[in-house]
Parts: structure tokens; sequence; C-alpha cells
């Protein structure tokens, strides 16, 4: 026994791949916290320029052509015209956007990662099912960005790059950035926003001449209804997505940070930028009605499709293709970053491996599937960002339930992060969470499920998923909270 554990350790106790990871830690630059709570002490002094840097980093994090791609989906997906297209991705996406900046309020306040605040209001055991759905989340934007930016740098480069490849550049200079954490990424993305501001401009006056403006919805005024519905929620989806993650780029922040200022400050980087990219996206795919080479080129994909769009402008529409297309980096970080932080929330014995190493796996399995899924981008939008949207809504819903009718007098004390008998047990949001599930369950459309509520809207039904799953979370968790706080009282 005593030999074996020899093997395995040095003479400190330390085992080798313990020690190795130790050594690389301790080359310099990489951030060495993980989840744990950032004391008020080592929080930064609040200066003028901070709330600004909120808005540009949620502006640099979403003014990218994932979210261009998103609002193709309207006028070619759903047979939505201009406008209808034009006011779901707007209001759709403001929406999704003061969910994600509802959280992020957290951050400063708590110095708590978002999904350890998940505990507060999930309870220590279920909060774990939620910070598994964001890892899922946040891998899956690495594998979309990933996979459009590998699009275009294919279309800018005629083929001479394939996608494979340009996937690849884009994931290696991701994670040349996230491995160092909290700090570069923060200063990569105050400036990130700068080059895809001046390519999309150049993009509307290139592009914006064809956009078919006077474009009408197709089908029965039940069908246009429910399309309208079903692409709003998904402009939210893509939007709220953010919410499991708010306040993860905010914990060095005092808890002096003003909260009303938090929120509008993430709200305008997430909502101007949002509705930018998607507004880009329903023109550019109204635009190939009358356009076929926009057509051809959206057959080949949705960044080829962006990069026609700078047709006319030689060598310097490629030029900004490029630049799209390495704008989707600053999308890819903050997801990056965050997967990492919840795979060591998931377990006492991962949250030992340093969150640089978690951030080196994440990069390979989002890069590995993006390889895999290549073929298939739009069934991965469809499907995977309504999904998501469900449990995310569903878990803002008992947050904010939670937050307003049960903490407005006892509070939140943020320094039991990890103190399970002074956690809620989470009996009350559990059950919660799994009867909104249900509700999103029966009442989604998706392409492989249409629900029997879904199924009562229009010709082809409409994704209900996210009205009915909140609607039966909002329903069943104040009864069950109040009986819970009354009979175990915590």
């Amino acid at each position: 026994m005593d030999v074996e554990k020899g093997a395995r350790e040095n003479s400190n106790g330390i085992s080798p791949a313990t020690g190795i990871l130790a050594r690389l830690s301790a080359l310099g630059h990489l951030e060495q916290r993980g989840i744990e709570r950032v004391p008020e002490s080592e929080r930064q002094e609040l200066r003028s320029g901070d709330y600004l840097q909120m808005t540009l980093l949620w502006f640099s994090t979403n003014l990218t052509a994932n979210n261009v791609a998103v609002g193709m989906l309207g006028p070619l997906s759903y047979s939505l015209g201009f406008v209808d297209s034009a006011l779901c991705a707007t209001f759709g996406a403001l929406l999704g956007a003061a969910g994600a900046a509802y959280m992020s309020t957290f951050g400063p306040a708590s110095g708590n990662r978002t999904m350890v605040i998940a505990r507060y209001f999930m309870g220590y055991y279920p909060s774990k099912i939620c910070c598994l759905l964001n890892i899922v989340i946040m891998l899956g934007y690495g594998m979309i960005d990933c996979l459009v930016g590998g699009q275009i740098l294919s279309a800018v480069g005629d083929g001479q790059v394939s996608v494979v490849g340009g996937t690849i550049i884009v994931a290696a200079i991701t994670w040349l950035v996230v491995v160092f954490g909290m700090t570069l990424f923060q200063q990569y993305e105050r400036w990130a926003w700068i080059p895809q501001v001046v390519a999309m401009f150049v993009l509307v006056g290139s592009a914006g001449p064809n956009f078919d403006t006077s474009l009408a919805s197709t089908g029965d005024a039940a069908t246009i209804a429910g399309n309208r519905l079903s692409f709003f929620s998904l402009c939210l989806s893509a939007a709220v997505a953010w919410a499991p993650a708010g306040a993860d780029y905010y914990v060095y922040y005092p808890p002096s940070t003003h909260k009303w200022k938090t929120f509008v400050m993430t709200l305008g980087g997430i909502g101007a930028a949002l509705v930018f990219a998607n507004l880009m996206g329903v023109g550019l795919a109204s635009g190939t009605v009358s356009q076929t080479a926009w057509l051809d080129a959206y057959d080949t994909s949705s960044g080829a499709l962006i990069v026609a769009g700078f047709d006319g402008l030689g060598g310097f529409g490629k030029f900004l293709g490029v630049l799209v297309s390495l704008g989707l980096i600053a999308n890819n970080i903050p997801g990056t970053y965050s997967a990492s932080l919840g795979f060591q929330i998931m377990g006492r014995r991962l949250a030992r491996l340093p969150r640089w190493f978690w951030s080196c796996v994440g990069v390979v399995i989002y890069t590995v599937c993006a390889l895999a899924g290549r073929n298939h981008l739009y069934d991965i939008f469809e499907n995977f960002l309504a999904l998501m949207g469900y449990w995310v809504t569903i878990y803002l819903t008992i947050a904010l339930q939670e937050q307003l009718l049960f903490r407005r007098q006892r509070g939140f004390d943020w320094s039991a992060w990890q103190d399970r008998s002074r956690l809620p047990l989470g009996l009350a949001a559990l059950t919660a969470f799994l009867v909104g599930w249900a509700g999103s369950i029966v009442s989604m459309y998706q392409i492989w499920y249409v629900g029997p509520i879904a199924a009562l809207v229009g010709e082809y039904g409409a994704d209900l998923g996210i009205w009915v799953g909140v609607g039966w979370a909002m329903l069943v968790f104040p009864p069950l909270r109040w009986l819970e706080l009354k009979k175990i009282g915590r």
C-alpha cells in the first residue's frame, strides 16, 4: 500500500498530475481563482469608466456573425416578411437581454459566479442541473461560433481555406485569450467591437440597397401568428442564454456598484448588439428573394451569405469578411470562460483542477463537435437555441420569485456559498423547475417533436415552450416554497 502510494505521490504528498498542473499555473499570467467567492478586500476600486466597460464587454460579445445568422431564420425558416422579422428580432432580443442583465446585478453584490448564485435559488444539489445545462449552452455556442467563423473564412478564401481549417483557427485564437483569464478577457472585449462596427456599417452600405423591405409574410393568419411567436421566442432564447453567465464577469466589481446602472449598461450592451446583428441577418435573408447570387451563397452556408453582402468591394470586402469571422472570437471567449467555471462547480474533485485546464477541455469539446456538425448548422440553431431558452426562462422565473417574494426582508448571506446547511434545500425549486419543463415539452415545436399544445396553433404549429413552461413554474413555486420554509426553515 505504501509502495503504491509512493509511486503516485512525491515526498510532499502531491500526486504527479497535480504537481504538473501546479507548475504550469505558476508560469505566470494564468488566472488562479476559480469558483471561490471574491472577498471585498480583493475587489477593484470602482472607476468612472467601469460602467462603460460593462456595455463595451457585452457589445463586443454579441455584435457577431452568429447573431447575424440568427436573424436570417425569420424570412428563411419561418417565412416571415421583413417587418415581421425585424420586430420579432428586436423585441425578442431586448426581452432576453433584460433577463441576462438581471442576473448580472448579482455579480458585484455577491462576489460569486452565476451558477454558484443559483444555489441560493435552486438549492445546492438541484442547482447542479442548471450548471450542467449551462455548460451545454456555453459549449454549444462555442461550437456555433467556430463553425460560422470557419464558414466565413472558407467563403473569403474561395475554398482555399476549408471550413475545417477556418473552424480550427477560430478555436485556437479563442483558447489563446481565454486560458489567461479575466484580465486579458476584459482588455480584449474593450476593443473588439471597433472592427466589427466598421465591418457591419460597410455591410449596410454594400448590401443594404438589395434588402427587400417589402417582403411579406406567407401563410394564413393563424400560421403567421404562430411563426411570429416562434421566431420571437428564438431571438429571446439567443439573448437570454447569457443569463446563467451574466454575473461571472462582474465578481471583481465592489458591492457599492449600483444595481440599476449594472442592469442598464448590461441591457444596453447586449440589446444594442443583438438588435443590430439580427436586423442585418433579416436584411440579408430578405435579399435572397431577388439576388440569385445571395441565394446560391446561402445554399452554401450562412457565412457565405454574409460574405456575399460584401460583393463588389473586391479585396477590401474579403478583408472585412475576415474581420467578421474573427469577431466571433469575442463571442466565444466569455462562453468558454463560464463553461470552465461550470466544470468546477459540478463537483469538489473537479474544482481541484484549475480553471484554465477546463478551458482547454471546453475548447477541444466544442471544436470536435463543430467539425462533426458542420453540415447541419441551421438544425443546430433552431433546436439548440430554443431548448436552452426553455430552462433559462424557467430558472429566471424561480429566481425572481425567490428574491421578490421570499428574500425581500431576509436578503442573501453570500458567505454561505459552499455551506450546504445554510443554503436552501431546493425541493420547491426543483419541483417547479420540473413542472415547468413538463409544460415546455408539451408546448414545444421542434423538427423532431411537436407537443400537443404547440400543434394547436396554425397549420404547422408554434413554439409555445417558453411561455407555458414559465407559466406553470410561476404557479407552482410560491406555495411550495412557502411550505418548504415553514417546514424546513431554509
